[in-house]
């Protein structure tokens, strides 16, 4: 539990379809395990083809995942009719991303009007045992009037 109120009430829905709509997520084989208000989890089980040089999942996939799990932390806490969008995010790496599965949560630190600051970490599962492999710290910005759609093209 956050503590954090989410300001729209449909704001689960409108997550889900936005998570939808951001194809990366598929291509990668992601997935939503959480949503609270404040608080997302994203999971990517393994996969070859997301794996580096040495068998560990590859840097960018810890990164891609924690970026979105706070950006709709961020999300869960904006007004209607508004969008996020990353202002900037550093990410720590701890360990080799092993295990069978990835899991980033991101915990919205400071809500704001315009930006909003979250924590990121990236937890990986090894034979069922929890293991920190980054940690990291990210600011999102409230868009308003851009809906949050792919564009027709």
């Amino acid at each position: 539990m956050t503590g954090f109120t989410a300001r729209d009430p449909d704001y689960e829905a409108k997550l889900r379809a936005s998570f939808s709509r951001m194809r990366v997520m598929e291509l990668i084989g992601a997935r939503l395990v959480r949503i609270e208000p404040g608080l997302v989890e994203i999971e990517l089980p393994f996969r070859e083809d997301l794996m580096q040089q040495h068998g560990f999942f590859h840097a960018g996939m810890s990164s891609t995942i924690a970026d979105t799990a706070g950006g709709y932390a961020s999300f869960t806490l904006n007004p209607e009719d508004t969008s996020v969008l990353t202002v900037e995010f550093k990410l720590n790496l701890l360990a080799p991303a092993d295990g069978e599965r990835l899991v980033a949560a991101g915990r919205v630190i400071k809500p704001g009007r315009t930006l909003t600051i979250c924590d990121l970490e990236v937890t990986a599962y090894k034979d069922g045992q929890p293991k920190l492999v980054a940690k990291g710290l990210q600011t999102m910005m409230c868009v308003k009037d851009r809906p949050d759609i792919l564009a027709a093209g």
